[in-house]
């Protein structure tokens, strides 16, 4: 029987229990596609990732990520949370001021962000892979599945960064917390939701995110999802080129996502806490 490190961290939050929980399996060479699906199904998480090696000579550490129905070639906070466990078993990055991750959309930069007092990582979104507004027979579906009328959904477009995100936006806040989605009408969609907080909250937007088709009905803080959605919005005037996001009420969480532009990046950043540290035995 095999021996192997293993961490659960909650991301995108500074308290315990009310961000996105992620599990970490170390020193995952010798498991193959198979025995990373059933642990992945076996955690019942919204991701499950396995730290191997990099083949990219350029990259710090390779990171492999599954939900429970199947691989995602890139996903947000399993990335702040594998960095964040790397960083913790030891890991030294080639150079000090980033560390480079290697999955399946490539090589992914991370940083330490914050402050001393409030400390997070961000990683630089990758490049959307398909933009522009989606179809209007899927639009007809998407209005279907959120139980909206037509003059509700304000925009509906593409913000793939991998994983195959459609992001909604909706008149504000409220009308985001206020869905009671239809998942078996959604079938097959990968879909977030945004809405603007009134001026003056401690968050710009609220999002929720509906991933019905990976095991996982709704998601409670997306980092691909909020990196699509900021190179959206920014670029259409719709956000500042600062603001923080709020995720997760609908589903009891709290969690929160610091998004920069800086130059020609933008940074998507939160909080990682560790909250299990143990031994995976196979």
């Amino acid at each position: 029987m095999n021996q192997r490190r293993f961490s659960q961290l909650d991301v995108f939050t500074a308290v315990p229990l009310r961000g996105n929980p992620l599990a970490v399996v170390h020193d995952a060479i010798g498991l193959g596609d198979a025995q990373m699906a059933d642990i992945a199904r076996w955690t019942n998480l919204s991701e499950t990732t396995f730290l191997l090696p990099p083949d990219d000579p350029g990259a710090d550490y390779r990171v492999r990520i599954f939900t429970p129905g199947g691989e995602l070639p890139f996903a947000g906070h399993p990335t702040l949370g594998s960095c964040h466990a790397w960083l913790a078993a030891g890991g030294v990055p080639r150079d000090p001021a980033v560390v480079v991750q290697q999955c399946g959309v490539g090589r992914v930069r991370v940083r330490r962000d914050g402050s001393a007092d409030a400390p997070r990582l961000a990683f630089a979104a990758p490049a959307l892979r398909r933009t522009g507004p989606v179809e209007p027979a899927l639009r007809a579906q998407v209005i279907a599945s959120l139980g909206l009328r037509d003059d509700q959904l304000l925009q509906l477009e593409w913000v793939d960064n991998g994983p195959g995100w459609m992001a909604a936006l909706l008149p504000d806040a409220a009308a985001v917390l206020a869905l009671k989605p239809d998942f078996a009408a959604m079938r097959g969609l990968k879909l977030g939701v945004v809405g603007a907080h009134p001026a003056g909250s401690e968050c710009q937007f609220e999002v929720r995110a509906f991933v019905p088709g990976l095991g996982v009905p709704e998601d409670p803080v997306t980092g691909s999802l909020n990196a699509g959605l900021a190179q959206w919005l920014i670029a259409a005037g719709l956000a500042p080129e600062r603001y923080v996001a709020a995720q997760g009420a609908a589903l009891g969480r709290a969690g929160r996502v610091f998004v920069a532009r800086e130059g020609a990046d933008i940074w998507i950043g939160g909080a990682v806490c560790p909250v299990i540290s143990g031994t995976l035995s196979l």
